[in-house]
């Protein structure tokens, strides 16, 4: 796999699966209180986002690699069933595909500030603004991007995280490439799949758990069309978290591991 995944067993319980991006470094502080009921957990750094090998060609990734290395991860390399997919931006773009195409695999399904775009919507003008700063930037401040995406301080032992796998303006083609990956368009290489995607989910009996923030400019507007569309979603409690931004596992992990567990142990 090669992706700077980081795999550790816990002693009780069905796996749990956490990614996130959009910038790296993935979980610097993983929402603690789900390791408290005994989940094994999986938080997976995309591949060439953590300390693995970094090409320096942003051709190298595509929207459709990144879900197959996922997948082979999860499924291949670790075998793992009856997982439970908690997706954050980019880690809701790939665990619902990879949900919706490996139904079998997977128990339970909880989003958090994300979405499946097909480009049949318009994504909102913040979202452009932030693919051109990425684009365009002559040097990319991966931790000045992961701190605009919060609502709290970052301490500065995250932001060095943040900034760890990336030494130089030449190990970033994957920070800067992942932007432009995001579907905006109905023409887009990615569009067939996740609508192909959202076909399975709209009907797909697994508990779905909304859980965004109320401070999410990018994919706020994606709660209410998940609520709606997806079947899994009805007759659960759904919480709103308060006074966190888009990176919500950082401004208040600690209450989204809460809702979590609560979710995994009750569904």
């Amino acid at each position: 796999m090669g992706g700077g995944a980081r795999h550790r067993p816990g002693r009780l319980g069905r796996p749990a699966h956490h990614a996130q991006a959009g910038v790296p470094r993935r979980v610097p502080r993983p929402p603690p209180a789900p390791r408290l009921i005994g989940p094994r957990a999986v938080a997976a750094d995309l591949v060439w986002f953590g300390r693995s090998d970094k090409p320096a060609d942003p051709a190298a990734h595509t929207y459709a690699r990144h879900v197959e290395w996922t997948r082979a991860l999860l499924f291949d390399a670790l075998g793992l069933n009856g997982v439970t997919v908690v997706g954050q931006d980019w880690g809701g773009l790939i665990g619902l595909r990879i949900a919706a195409e490996h139904p079998g695999r997977i128990a339970r399904i909880v989003a958090a500030n994300t979405g499946l775009p097909t480009g049949d919507i318009p994504l909102p003008e913040v979202w452009h603004q932030f693919r051109n700063t990425v684009l365009k930037a002559p040097v990319l401040d991966i931790a000045r991007l992961g701190q605009a995406g919060c609502r709290t301080r970052l301490p500065d032992e995250v932001r060095a995280a943040y900034d760890a796998p990336f030494p130089g303006e030449e190990y970033k083609a994957g920070p800067r490439a992942m932007p432009g990956l995001v579907p905006t368009t109905p023409d887009d290489p990615a569009a067939p799949a996740n609508r192909a995607a959202w076909q399975v989910l709209t009907t797909l009996d697994r508990p779905f758990l909304v859980a965004f923030s109320d401070g999410d400019p990018i994919t706020g507007g994606m709660a209410p069309i998940l609520l709606k569309s997806i079947s899994g979603a009805s007759g659960l409690r759904h919480p709103v978290i308060e006074g966190a931004g888009h990176f919500l596992q950082e401004d208040a992990g600690a209450e989204l591991g809460r809702h979590i567990a609560s979710f995994v142990t009750s569904t």
